[in-house]
């Protein structure tokens, strides 16, 4: 195996990590709220001696690292925000935030790349430029988004771009890679039903969207089940169903929310137009009229070929192949990095949080500390191997 000497470099460094994640878990931040989180990675990157940018993406943090004459320029991107849950850990670092949790591990990728950071900044084994991306807003808000509107790719731009999450159930500290659909889009949507509100006791004289919302979920049932070719992956979820509050009166509205998922962009495509179709023909059988609010989340995540076989490489140099797994599950949870790739090429990658213990997003989830120098020392290797390639070498 080689790398060695980086897991060694890190090793004299452990207590800091663990003590960086720890106040990161402490004081978790919310989408776009990370105020705290960004000044603490812009100060330790100045304090490196990185170029630092704030404010990319609202709250989103890049520093720049450049070494030797090279015109190589790899970018490797950290999530910084929290999720809006009580946390149960039971850990002596819990979050101080009532109701707002690092339940999704954040705060172990911020420290595993500040991590690389660190060690690449102290020993500049490479030749070109590093560009490393703190990201807020992963959890739903357009994070990923906001940093590209802001002209991240303009002002950076990267030959290639890598991010990695953690994965409760893979063994602590190995790797997961796939090539191609990785992780699905989403898709969410806002249905609002519109009737005839009255008195329960004459329905007749009413239009009750409480019955076309209900018609609605049921319909629902059948896209995944009648429409979608059996050897593609979807996902229809109606998560939420909002009408009324009295036992005897039917309301005016009602209210779904739907969360739908595909790993194929022609899937995607086939089950939004299958969702409205149902919605609508139920709504209008009933007698109501509807309004859908469609709002698209996340893209399939798609590895490149070329870059995700060159991460994997890496990964069996430092770990052992015995500690690589080169055709990872797909999974149909969503990762707005997505975004990201559809503008430059690169790979996502999994880093197993150890095969007991709750998932994430769970309030009793907890990032595993045992993995913090594994996952520093990939990027850090990544990095050296990636920007010291000779220049005709492609990846």
């Amino acid at each position: 195996m080689q790398h060695q000497h980086i897991l060694a470099w890190l090793g004299d460094v452990a207590s800091d990590l663990h003590s960086i994640r720890h106040d990161i878990h402490a004081h978790p931040e919310l989408g776009f709220a990370e105020s705290r989180t960004s000044a603490l990675v812009a100060a330790l990157l100045q304090q490196w001696g990185y170029e630092v940018h704030t404010g990319i993406g609202k709250t989103g943090v890049v520093g720049v690292l450049r070494n030797g004459s090279s015109s190589r320029i790899l970018g490797l991107r950290a999530d910084m925000d929290a999720l809006p849950i009580e946390e149960a850990s039971g850990a002596a670092y819990a979050s101080r935030h009532p109701g707002c949790m690092h339940a999704c591990g954040h705060d172990g990728h911020t420290t595993m790349l500040l991590g690389a950071a660190r060690y690449l900044a102290a020993t500049r084994r490479f030749d070109g430029t590093l560009t490393l991306i703190f990201q807020p807003a992963e959890e739903g808000q357009g994070g990923a988004q906001a940093m590209l509107a802001d002209g991240l790719l303009e002002r950076f731009p990267c030959e290639a771009l890598f991010g990695m999450h953690n994965m409760p159930g893979l063994p602590a500290g190995h790797l997961g890679f796939r090539d191609g659909a990785m992780m699905a889009s989403q898709d969410l949507l806002t249905v609002t039903l519109e009737g005839v509100g009255g008195h329960g006791s004459m329905p007749h004289l009413t239009v009750d969207p409480l019955v076309a919302a209900a018609s609605v979920v049921m319909a629902l049932q059948t896209v995944v089940a009648r429409n979608i070719d059996t050897q593609e992956a979807a996902v229809v979820t109606v998560g939420a169903l909002q009408a009324g509050e009295a036992a005897n009166v039917i309301p005016q509205r009602a209210l779904l929310r739907l969360s739908l998922r595909a790993l194929d962009a022609q899937v995607r495509e086939q089950m939004l137009t299958r969702v409205r179709a149902i919605i609508e023909g139920q709504a209008q059988s009933l007698g109501c009229s509807v309004h859908i609010e469609h709002r698209p989340a996340y893209p399939v995540l798609v590895n490149h070929a070329a870059q995700n076989a060159f991460a994997r490489e890496v990964g069996i140099e430092l770990l052992g192949a015995d500690r690589v797994d080169g055709n990872t599950r797909k999974l149909m949870g969503s990762e707005d990095f997505a975004w990201m790739l559809q503008r430059c090429p690169g790979a996502y990658l999994f880093i197993g949080n150890g095969v007991q213990g709750p998932m994430v997003h769970n309030p009793a989830y907890d990032f595993n500390d045992d993995i913090l120098l594994t996952g520093a020392a990939y990027w850090a290797a990544l990095a050296e191997r990636w920007l010291n390639r000779p220049p005709t070498e492609q990846p």
